[in-house]
């Protein structure tokens, strides 16, 4: 069998440093590793208008946003295919199918969408196509049939929805789906990266978010205003690391060489808690090295996309081309679908013999 990658991003915004180390990052380390056939990488704005429905030019001008962060990040489009969900209308026949499949009172008990619900507050009702994305989701990963899909803590429960989804269609129709294997972050601070604010996840509604194209200046400023520790008032209180956003950073972002490189106090991330909660050890210096392994991360980031932004026009080929072969691939197993569910009247040459032979 094929390992295949299915994730993606919705386009409200550019990338931020949240979605780096959730999912981007390792996505760029799977497509290096050679492991997989084939790895498709959604810019989904298909969905992203379920809840943008009114602004459909935020979304417009977002999918090169996202674009060029990929590619910025290292997705390498000999690798990965790079396409854009509305483009293939594949998906939303697919998704189709699938909701004869899911009860409305299931959708009700998805926890993802009660957390998202709650954050959008929508006025006037909750749109239909918001509150059946887990099962466009679905449709997203298994018409690829995507066997990996890397992506934050926050989506299980729309991994095990899918997962329902294809042993139910398998059960009904015959085994033509398959189910795929959630592939979460190694670091527990990846999971879910809080906002600099410290109250919520990473998040651009929020605005408190440090995003992969932010300047020098801008991250500087960002990480300056970073919450830490309120009871930290003075370098000699003891302090608490646990909950302190910088060190939930530093636990997602640093690694060993970097105290050598920019403060060699230190021998690593333990000692310098250690000092931190004893006290003698202040904000201003823990932000500051915080500051210099994210310049040291972002800066190649930011450079590529300089260099991206100059070939906006080799960046939309780019996604004609692997929304190309996402449609291939989806026709394929669009095929296979609806010969399963008996459907599929003009491709399948025994549909006419049956017809004649149910009136001779």
């Amino acid at each position: 069998m094929e390992k295949v990658i299915l994730t993606g991003d919705r386009p409200t915004g550019r990338l931020h440093i949240g979605h780096y180390v959730g999912s981007l990052r390792r996505r760029v380390e799977l497509q290096d590793s050679g492991e997989f056939d084939k790895i498709f990488i959604m810019i989904a704005d298909a969905q992203a208008l379920t809840d943008n429905a009114s602004n459909p030019e935020k979304i417009r001008q977002n999918v090169l946003e996202v674009a060029l962060d990929y590619l910025a990040a290292g997705i390498d489009p000999e690798k990965s295919n790079i396409f854009i969900q509305s483009a293939v209308p594949e998906l939303t026949e697919l998704s189709f199918y699938y909701m004869n499949l899911v009860t409305v009172q299931r959708l009700q008990r998805n926890p993802t969408v009660k957390t998202e619900l709650e954050m959008r507050n929508f006025e006037g009702g909750t749109p239909t196509g918001f509150f059946c994305y887990p099962i466009s989701q679905a449709a997203d990963i298994t018409l690829f049939k995507a066997t990996t899909v890397p992506v934050g803590e926050d989506q299980k429960p729309m991994l095990e929805l899918t997962n329902e989804i294809v042993r139910r269609f398998n059960h009904t129709y015959g085994e033509v789906l398959i189910e795929p294997q959630i592939l979460l972050p190694d670091n527990e601070a990846c999971m879910r990266l809080p906002g600099t604010d410290g109250k919520a996840k990473m998040s651009k509604s929020l605005g408190n978010c440090i995003y992969l194209a932010d300047s020098a200046k801008e991250l500087k400023k960002k990480v300056n205003s970073m919450f830490t520790d309120p009871q930290h008032l003075t370098i000699e209180s003891p302090g608490h690391t646990e909950g302190n956003t910088v060190f939930t950073y530093l636990d997602a972002f640093c690694k060993e060489e970097d105290f050598a490189r920019f403060l060699p106090d230190y021998a690593n991330l333990d000692e310098m808690k250690a000092h931190y909660r004893r006290g003698g050890l202040g904000d201003g210096t823990c932000k500051k090295f915080l500051l210099n392994v994210l310049n040291d991360r972002l800066e190649p980031i930011r450079e590529r996309r300089a260099q991206w932004e100059k070939r906006i026009p080799d960046v939309l080929d780019i996604l004609k081309k692997g929304t190309a072969e996402a449609r291939e691939r989806g026709a394929q197993t669009l095929q296979e679908v609806r010969h399963a569910m008996r459907i599929d009247y003009f491709e399948d040459p025994d549909f006419l013999k049956e017809q004649i032979a149910s009136r001779s």
